[in-house]
């Protein structure tokens, strides 16, 4: 099988369950793609080839029963795993080599997963570029003078270009959406607080927990089905985080869109978005009209700078242990913060007791060029504010509903165009749905093998 790069998660694990494949053999067509791809993008920063091979051939010794028997699979650089080194980029944690899995990292090895190595990150996971004095840059299989995404922009970019079927994120602020965007994968951000934190970093290991509200950790993968089968590996109650309630996963439904109902919006009030990005949408729109849903250009009627402007404000509590402020913030203001954002959680609730699922965008264009952080972006001809990059994002990780990231096309100039759709919290089953009937009625919706890759 020479194509074993580009098969996703979810084929492989059949391949070797039922025996046209080995584990032995996925990992070592998994290492030649690194081995040949990884030096033009730097996405692979640590990788454990020989401790790979030797899993591998353990597990072709015995029956398969893990979902994942056998598949050799990415972490993103946050994710505590036994025996490999962790460091969000940073040289803080340069030499910081965990003693025993995170909950993510356990769970997928449990289900037979085989770790290669590690993805690269923004510095502390702060940016919608990959890039950190650890490591330095990682670029898009698509143009490598071209950003990845961040700050899972190694996971998405290796996803992308063939190294691993499957990687898992973390997104706070569009750190899974947004790479997806970029590299023209499929990502899925769950509900706040479906899957554990509980080995995931910037919480500095045996420091002060901060993290309680915002940050999703989810998969990026090359179809709906890895988006699904991986979720149902990682999400659900951990002795090491109580804040992880137990709510059914269900399996994701069949959904018929001549009954279903969604919301499109190609921009939000203040934010940009360049004409692409808006025609992709638009068609997305005029696609789902033909299969007979019923489309609506709508948003609830909330004040959005005050959404942005309340979950900036919150994130500056979540992060005071990486980022101290100069004035932090009482209790009292973080008590009115959680109180704003229980009034948004509700605004949203009842958008979504009417509408199945919000398109919109993930990001004012496609990937940009490598640059400065905080230099102005060029949006078709206008220049925009660089803080603007995660501001269709950043309101569902206020919330914490649901978005699955699906890959809809290729801009003018060759660059992967990505949308959002959001469903209403702990939807994500109904969500992988539609998002399963939209790939089948929609030929744009798949992902792309990068050109030269």
């Amino acid at each position: 099988m020479t194509d074993i790069p580009w098969l996703d998660a979810t084929t492989l694990a059949r391949n070797i369950r039922d025996g046209e494949l080995s584990a032995v053999e996925a990992v070592r067509a998994q290492l030649d793609q690194i081995a040949a791809v990884n030096p033009a993008l730097n996405a692979v920063i640590t990788l454990a080839a020989d401790a790979a091979l030797a899993e591998a051939e353990r597990l072709d010794g015995e029956q398969a029963t893990g979902p994942l028997h056998g598949v050799p699979i990415l972490l993103k650089d946050c994710h505590e795993t036994a025996g490999m080194r962790t460091t969000v980029g940073s040289p803080r944690l340069g030499d910081y080599v965990p003693l025993a899995d995170g909950t993510v990292a356990r769970r997928l090895r449990e289900a037979g997963a085989i770790v290669l190595g590690k993805t690269n990150v923004s510095e502390f996971l702060t940016d919608v570029q990959t890039t950190n004095p650890l490591f330095g840059r990682t670029n898009n299989p698509w143009n490598l003078d071209r950003i990845p995404g961040g700050s899972s922009g190694g996971a998405a970019a290796a996803v992308a270009a063939g190294l691993a079927p499957l990687d898992i994120g973390s997104d706070i602020g569009g750190s899974i959406r947004i790479p997806a965007h970029c590299c023209g994968i499929f990502g899925l951000k769950p509900t706040d607080g479906r899957v554990p934190n509980a080995g995931h970093i910037p919480d500095l290991p045996g420091d002060l927990r901060t993290t309680r509200v915002m940050n999703c950790i989810g998969p990026l993968a090359r179809s709906i089905d890895d988006l699904e089968l991986a979720l149902n590996i990682i999400a659900g109650p951990d002795i090491a985080d109580p804040d992880v309630p137990p709510v059914a996963l269900d399996p994701a439904p069949r959904i018929d869109l001549a009954v279903t109902r969604f919301a499109i919006a190609q921009r939000f009030p203040g934010l940009p978005a360049d004409a692409a990005t808006q025609q992709a949408i638009a068609q997305i729109g005029l696609a789902l009209e033909g299969a007979g849903s019923a489309v609506e250009e709508v948003l609830p009627e909330i004040d959005f700078d005050e959404q942005l402007a309340t979950r900036a404000a919150l994130r500056v509590i979540v992060r005071m242990r990486i980022e101290p402020p100069t004035a932090p913030p009482s209790a009292e203001e973080y008590f009115r913060l959680l109180q704003q954002r229980d009034e948004l959680i509700g605004d949203w609730e009842r958008f979504f007791a009417t509408y199945d699922a919000l398109i919109c965008p993930v990001m004012m264009v496609p990937a940009f060029p490598h640059c400065e952080r905080g230099t102005p972006i060029m949006v078709d001809d206008a220049t925009e504010s660089y803080d603007l990059l995660a501001g269709y994002c950043r309101p569902f990780n206020l919330t914490g509903h649901p978005v699955v990231t699906l890959p809809v096309g290729l801009s003018p100039n060759g660059l992967p165009i990505g949308v959002q759709v959001v469903g209403a919290r702990w939807s994500e089953a109904r969500l992988l749905g539609i998002a399963r009937a939209m790939a089948e009625a929609m030929p744009q919706i798949a992902t792309l093998r990068p050109g030269g890759v």
